[in-house]
């Protein structure tokens, strides 16, 4: 039997406003009564009466109390078995329970707290001490519906985040062309950070001779840095920057660094590399904007290859508007391997604290290819060993062209 003093709210949300609701659970209509008329004058707490302690569970899940007033002496079932059943049943385990009992009896006592009582009263007991209580244990398991609340809101906007950050990866990895075979071939991995860090990589030929060569790295993580990264991809195929030689390399950086300017992209500039490729002249000409340094593998054959890094002083992109670029070239011997990278290849710290060394990158990339191993599959093992984790901290992205 349920007689609410005052009407509880039908929807208790947000937590912060759930008021202080007790339950009485006592054979004796008279103690429900005196209790009644304890609290009666603090109108901010909610009084639900159950005489018939074998409906004692049914109410709880109606009511939820923010704290349980249980005698210990009741017909049909004992005190200290009810408290069991309210601490195994799991929408009841963790709402306090106050035991009231009419004796105060050590080994009864600690035998309630040992089933998982929170506090033990001889009844009645003072109104003041018994409000106090009541505020204390309601205080505490309200915080705790909050805390729970917070983390469930916390892991469906996580899971939510995770399943918007997935999307913008299979989007930015759909955007990178297909590997080229033939005169000249490609390859590449796309392998994102949980964060996904808006790295991406692309090629595509400028005209019949020219192939441009390009790495994109957004500063940041997330979805934005995501859609910063496909804007400007889109605008290098359709090569729509006005005035722009797009087999010029200095050219399309300071071109870029004009069209997204940072203060209009959200305070978001980004890393770049770009080269164009002649395949007549087997010329390789480049720029780079903050970047790391393309490493160039050419000689007469791979056995006589020398190892070229392929970097310009440059600005990031969008960070300085109408600053300069400048270009660099390099021929391409009958042998010719290029890898373009973020700085998530090789930004590693190592599973002894130390971090792997742009040397020791470099030299790793300028070893003789294992036949039948992929390059980049190998730097990707070697990263993974070196951090001890298949997680990537920084989206991994890498290009390796091959010129025969």
């Amino acid at each position: 039997m349920s007689r609410p003093d005052k009407p509880a709210p039908k929807d208790i949300s947000p937590l912060t406003e759930r008021p202080v609701t007790v339950l009485l659970v006592d054979d004796q209509a008279i103690i429900g009564e005196a209790v009644r008329r304890l609290l009666a004058g603090d109108k901010d707490i909610v009084f639900h009466y159950c005489q018939d302690p074998t409906e004692a569970i049914k109410t709880a899940v109606q009511v939820r109390p923010t704290v349980i007033l249980q005698d210990l002496v009741m017909p049909e079932i004992d005190g200290l078995t009810l408290l069991r059943f309210f601490k195994a049943n799991e929408a009841t385990r963790d709402i306090p329970l106050i035991v009231l009992s009419t004796k105060e009896e050590p080994k009864v006592k600690a035998e309630a707290f040992a089933l998982g009582a929170n506090d033990y009263l001889v009844k009645l007991p003072d109104k003041i001490e018994l409000i106090a209580r009541i505020r204390h244990h309601s205080a505490g398991y309200i915080n705790l519906l909050q805390r729970n609340e917070a983390y469930r809101a916390l892991e469906e906007s996580q899971r939510a985040l995770s399943a918007e950050l997935n999307e913008a990866a299979a989007y930015l990895r759909s955007l990178i062309p297909p590997p080229m075979a033939g005169q000249i071939e490609t390859d590449w991995r796309f392998i994102p950070s949980k964060q996904l860090g808006g790295d991406i990589v692309g090629y595509h030929w400028v005209d019949d001779d020219h192939l441009a060569i390009y790495v994109i790295d957004v500063c940041g993580h997330g979805v934005g840095p995501s859609l910063l990264s496909v804007s400007v991809v889109n605008v290098l195929r359709a090569q729509t920057l006005p005035r722009t030689d797009f087999r010029q390399p200095a050219e399309v950086l300071g071109a870029l660094s004009e069209a997204f300017d940072m203060e209009k992209q959200n305070n978001t500039y980004f890393t770049m590399w770009y080269g164009v490729y002649d395949r007549r002249e087997r010329l390789l000409t480049y720029s780079s904007g903050g970047h790391p340094p393309a490493i160039l593998l050419s000689g007469p054959s791979p056995a006589e290859a020398e190892v070229h890094l392929l970097s310009t002083d440059g600005f990031v992109v969008g960070g300085l508007p109408g600053v300069a670029y400048s270009s660099g070239s390099q021929t391409v011997g009958a042998f010719g391997k290029l890898f373009v990278y973020s700085d998530g290849v090789y930004e590693i710290k190592k599973t002894d604290g130390a971090w792997w060394l742009v040397e020791e990158f470099v030299e790793f990339m300028s070893r003789p290819s294992q036949e039948g191993v992929s390059d980049i599959d190998r730097l990707v093992e070697q990263v993974r060993r070196l951090s001890g984790s298949e997680t990537m901290e920084d989206d991994f992205t890498m290009l390796e062209v091959l010129f025969h």
